[in-house]
């Protein structure tokens, strides 16, 4: 696993943001990890976050101005994960790149529209910045705001945690947006990563007890797609 990886899985314990125990999930679902990216709260945590996002894209990318133009955060979520990105591919990797987020309501006066941020054009590519996915409701949106502006092309996304769970399809959402509109899906980590670190005691110095095991190998089992 790339020492990223096991650096976020950790800042994502010390955050509050990974928890294990019982959770019941929006899908009614019963399950013994939960992620909540909502307790990111403070400016250091920010800061480390985009970093984060900054590494796994350079590490999936490589030379970022040959695959996107510009980050696009979807509000309300994406829009500080775009600025906290941009900021870390310029302190960090020296790569200077726009971003552009949406409002929830078009503004009718001033410059007017729902883009924030990077005036977009014709042809240009995006990579979307975004926190999780699951039914892939935010996804379809973005297309058809970013579309709205143009020939737009939109092939990748970024996310922090794809938990890999099967939708109503039988198919993870991240499969579901690929084959719906050809947009790639990357994420920081997977579950299977973080059961991995968890399972193996390396993070924070935390080990699944056999019992917590056992309940996360047969939600696994039933549930995802690894």
């Amino acid at each position: 696993m790339e020492d990223y990886k096991q650096k976020f899985i950790n800042f994502m314990l010390e955050c509050g943001v990974l928890k294990l125990g019982e959770f019941t999930l929006k899908s009614g679902r019963k399950s013994p990890y939960f992620v909540n990216t909502g307790n990111y709260k403070t400016g250091m945590q920010a800061a480390k976050l985009g970093e984060f996002y900054a590494d796994a894209i350079v590490e999936h990318f490589g030379d970022l101005k040959n695959h996107f133009d510009f980050l696009y955060g979807p509000a309300y979520k994406g829009i500080p994960l775009a600025v906290a990105t941009a900021i870390a591919l310029h302190n960090k990797y020296n790569v200077d790149i726009p971003y552009a987020f949406n409002r929830k309501e078009a503004k009718d006066h001033g410059e007017g529209g729902s883009i924030v941020g990077h005036a977009l054009k014709e042809g240009e590519r995006t990579l979307i910045i975004e926190d999780v996915i699951s039914a892939g409701t935010s996804a379809r949106e973005s297309v058809a705001i970013l579309k709205s502006y143009g020939d737009i092309t939109v092939n990748n996304m970024i996310i922090s945690v794809d938990r890999k769970e099967k939708g109503q399809s039988g198919k993870t959402a991240s499969q579901e947006i690929k084959e719906e509109f050809g947009i790639n899906v990357i994420s920081i980590v997977s579950i299977a990563d973080i059961l991995d670190a968890l399972e193996s005691g390396a993070i924070s110095g935390m080990a699944l007890d056999t019992d917590m095991k056992k309940r996360v190998k047969n939600y696994m089992d039933e549930y995802c797609l690894l």
